[in-house]
């Protein structure tokens, strides 16, 4: 039992961004290059946040539980600002790749676009994401031991595997959205990404209380997702033309 809970929140968790990986990513060099070096910058920003997190527990006093909590709070804010700093780094360097991009070839294009380049980061920070907090999770589902003995929730791992699954997407759709915003100067959009960032990984808080933390993560990820396929280019008239009904823009009789 232990073996089909692992795999099933294992492909719960990771199976949306291993097939977003598969057939969008994995046949070009160049995006998975940028993948990894978005995986990278995620890490970078948790190592840093790490830090910090280490340096407040050991100068507080370990006695005092409402302190703790204060910095669990803190903790969690700020390594999601902090990720939201290196989100902004990192398209800024590849900003300043795209160009060399397109100064070296050809035709002055570059071979890739910014909305490209924005899904593929944001496909690395949420794989990364996802992973880090959801390897000690199916780590402990192989047992030994049986959820929910001691009275706790039964289903910490099938909520922890969708709430995983929901933040890899999400950040998916937030690389895509902020990198929008910095192209087109619209600061408030970075503002409403951070903010929305802010407010998942706040909803953690309210666990084991999942039908309360859970839904609200899944009705910001429909938004986000709508919101990125407007900033990607894409309208109402789009999602016509691949209805199944239609052939080259006529209704088939």
């Amino acid at each position: 039992m232990t073996v089909a809970v692992f795999f099933g929140c294992a492909f719960i968790a990771f199976g949306p961004a291993l097939a977003l990986f598969v057939f969008t990513i994995s046949r070009e060099p160049l995006r998975v290059i940028i993948l990894i070096a978005a995986a990278f910058f995620w890490l970078l920003s948790l190592l840093l946040s790490s830090l910090v997190w280490f340096i407040a527990v050991k100068a507080s006093n370990q006695e005092d539980v409402s302190l703790q909590k204060a910095l669990l709070i803190f903790g969690a804010m700020f390594s999601v600002l902090l990720q939201e700093v290196f989100r902004f780094a990192y398209y800024r360097l590849l900003r300043k790749a795209n160009e060399g991009l397109a100064a070296i070839s050809e035709e002055n294009l570059s071979p890739i676009s910014i909305q490209q380049m924005a899904y593929v980061a944001g496909l690395g920070f949420g794989i990364m994401s996802g992973a880090f907090s959801m390897i000690n999770i199916l780590s402990d589902s192989l047992g030994p031991g049986t959820v929910g003995i001691y009275g706790d929730s039964q289903y910490y791992f099938i909520t922890s595997a969708f709430m995983t699954m929901a933040m890899t997407l999400l950040h998916t759709f937030w690389g895509v959205v902020f990198f929008d915003g910095c192209e087109r100067r619209r600061w408030w959009v970075i503002a409403i990404v951070v903010a929305l960032h802010l407010l998942v990984s706040g909803l953690s808080f309210l666990n084991p209380k999942y039908v309360s933390s859970l839904p609200p993560a899944y009705v910001i990820l429909v938004l986000m997702a709508a919101w990125a396929f407007v900033c990607s280019g894409g309208s109402v008239q789009n999602l016509t033309q691949i209805w199944p009904c239609k052939k080259n823009g006529v209704e088939s009789s």
